[in-house]
């Protein structure tokens, strides 16, 4: 969507954080490493939250926090001047985790795997489509209709709903329709990087 346009004005809200981060002896990949620790915290919450709604709240609060962290670490490694190939295939290998266990948690939740399935390929389809167009010799493709703060976003949002919205809308819940937009908006998002990436090549 349009969240990917920000990138720059997030990169400058991050300077205190990555002095901060700095002065704490903290590494890029140590930032990494805690970035999916908070995601299985926040997987945790949203499989917990079918039963308590209150901790959909904590899962949104989990994901925002794992968003800002997948910023930071990049950003103390321009800092630092540690920026390395070793340490982009760690992030990117490190956010696909956290992309599968946080909707593995919104899909175990609710007790619907279909739609974990579903929604789980298309945001995996998405990333890697749009690596794939780096792999080929391409710039790497981040466009499209849903990236993933996108998804992170949509994610914070909707457990923030789910705390008060517990009935089903259509017969699913908020937590379902989220899962079924992935699936559906992921794919599209796929074949749309897909599709940049042949005209270029073209």
């Amino acid at each position: 969507m349009t969240l990917d346009k920000y990138r720059s004005l997030a990169d400058r809200a991050l300077e205190p954080f990555v002095t901060a981060a700095a002065r704490l002896g903290l590494t890029p990949n140590g930032v990494s490493v805690l970035a999916i620790v908070v995601a299985a915290a926040a997987a945790g919450a949203f499989y917990l939250g079918g039963d308590e709604p209150l901790l959909y709240g904590v899962g949104a609060v989990l994901v925002f926090v794992n968003g800002w962290l997948d910023l930071l670490d990049g950003a103390l490694a321009r800092r630092l001047e540690a920026a390395s190939e070793a340490g982009d295939l760690l992030d990117h290998a490190l956010d696909r985790y956290a992309d599968i266990l946080i909707i593995a948690g919104l899909a175990a939740g609710i007790g619907r795997y279909d739609l974990g399935l579903a929604a789980v390929t298309g945001v995996l389809m998405t990333s890697y489509l749009g690596t794939q167009a780096q792999a080929v010799g391409l710039d790497r493709v981040y466009g499209g209709l849903l990236g993933r703060a996108d998804r992170l976003a949509l994610i914070g949002v909707v457990g923030a709903l789910a705390v008060v919205v517990t009935d089903p809308i259509r017969g699913f819940t908020v937590v379902g329709w989220l899962l079924i937009v992935f699936a559906v908006v992921g794919h599209v998002t796929a074949l749309q990087r897909f599709y940049y990436a042949m005209g270029d090549l073209r």
